[in-house]
């Protein structure tokens, strides 16, 4: 091994050591921040549903069906140690912590490769671990107290957001349902040349099963937008892909008897009651809001931007439009799809619909970083004699790359809007004022 060569390594392992600490620092401070809100939230001092998370984790009836264990079997082994409220505490900070792992494990694979060609690595390290701690404060857009939006009545309820800071169970399903659709996103491209490897198809099973035993929300989504994306599939390909379509289908059977025997527990009438899943119009949202594409908009304001920006981009990054086509179906069932009986106004589809906005938010971030890498490293156009002035084409190449300049700023002061609201928001929230 020659001198330079070593050299490299040495200075890359220096970079993976540092990214490590400075990362490990912000997870620290980011659970801190958390830990306090959960646990003030299972004190009684803030609004949640903490409480029946409490009963339901020591065996107790809570007055809910939770037939999804995992974050409760997480809390209980958590109990041998600490008091009841503390091991709820502790069981979403940690899960939502992993989240936050996952995420920054993601940006360093998916975007430092574009963004470190240009040199500095190290800074685009800790930007990352900037971004992924904010991926998790982010909120949905709203205006400051005393300005009124039409048909908007709340800031969150009927707008939703991608961080409902008060509902322990979507954060603590949310690190499974990350690495559920990061393991079919590897293999949309793979499945149908049978060239995927084994244990991705294990994995993949492995990780959307913990997240519906955490909480079916997102599992609801995934089920039909993957369904649906394989039988379009199925269908173009006039069935030559039917093996491999149903081998990664297989994938999906434990789920489904996760499913089946959640079903029983959670779509049954109450004596008297209607049961099952209804149709509708958009009804049930409109109790909570009266501009439905305003506050979509308010949700996916940053999404919508990187779409319009990007949309060369984006027809070819297979996680990028997996993510909106995730986002489109859970909107879909969000806006169809209600529960009959007595939980029709608790609008429990809305759940599918935030995993929606935070895989939406997921893959626009990522596109946006490998533009911005490639973008920052192309070199300024410069006239043919070498001087630093610019005529004809060269003049427009340059303003051409002036734009797309200007428009990652503004793509990332909409990033950037959403992470002040969600501070703001989750700041709101750590002192008891009331999440909608």
């Amino acid at each position: 091994m020659d001198q330079e060569t070593k050299y490299a390594e040495m200075k890359q392992k220096r970079n993976r050591i540092v990214d490590a600490v400075l990362f490990g620092g912000m997870l620290a401070a980011a659970s801190a921040f958390t830990l306090a809100l959960f646990y003030r939230q299972a004190m009684g001092e803030i609004p949640s549903d903490m409480k029946a998370y409490i009963l339901e984790m020591q065996g107790l009836d809570s007055g809910y069906r939770f037939p999804y264990p995992v974050f409760f079997r997480f809390a209980a082994f958590l109990h041998f140690f600490c008091s009841p409220e503390l091991a709820v505490a502790l069981a979403v900070m940690l899960l939502n912590g992993l989240a936050l792992v996952v995420a920054k494990l993601t940006l360093n694979g998916l975007a430092l490769p574009v963004l470190k060609a240009g040199g500095r690595e190290i800074f685009w390290r800790i930007v990352l671990s900037l971004l992924s701690a904010a991926l998790f404060f982010i909120s949905m857009l709203y205006p400051p107290e005393g300005i009124y939006l039409p048909g908007i009545r709340f800031r969150y309820l009927g707008v939703f957001t991608a961080n409902p800071f008060h509902n322990a169970t979507y954060m603590a399903a949310r690190p499974f349902a990350m690495l559920a659709f990061l393991w079919y996103v590897k293999l949309l491209p793979l499945y149908e040349k049978n060239s995927g490897e084994k244990r991705d198809y294990i994995l993949f099973s492995l990780f959307l099963l913990l997240a519906t035993m955490t909480k079916p929300s997102f599992t609801l989504v995934m089920v039909s937008t993957s369904g649906l994306l394989m039988l379009y599939r199925l269908f173009r390909a006039r069935f030559r892909n039917l093996m491999p379509t149903i081998r990664l289908g297989f994938s999906f059977l434990p789920t489904f008897l996760a499913l089946l025997y959640q079903y029983r527990g959670v779509f049954v009438p109450d004596a008297g009651e209607e049961g099952g899943v209804g149709f509708c119009v958009g009804e049930v949202w409109a109790e909570y809001c009266g501009c439905i594409p305003l506050a979509v908009c308010l949700a996916v304001g940053f999404p919508l931007l990187v779409l319009v920006c990007n949309l060369r981009e984006g027809r070819t990054h297979t996680l990028y439009r997996f993510s909106w086509l995730v986002y489109l179906i859970s909107f879909l069932e969000a806006f169809f799809l209600y529960e009959k009986g007595f939980r029709k106004p608790d609008f429990n589809f809305s759940w599918g619909y935030m995993y929606g906005i935070f895989f939406c938010h997921f893959g626009a971030l990522i596109l946006l970083l490998q533009v911005t890498g490639r973008t920052l490293r192309r070199k300024p156009a410069v006239a043919a004699d070498g001087g630093g002035g610019t005529d004809g084409a060269e003049h427009a190449d340059a303003l051409h790359e002036w734009g797309q300049k200007a428009l990652l700023v503004l793509q990332w002061a909409a990033f950037l809007w959403h992470v002040t609201c969600g501070v703001l928001y989750f700041k709101d929230c750590l002192e008891g004022i009331m999440y909608y």
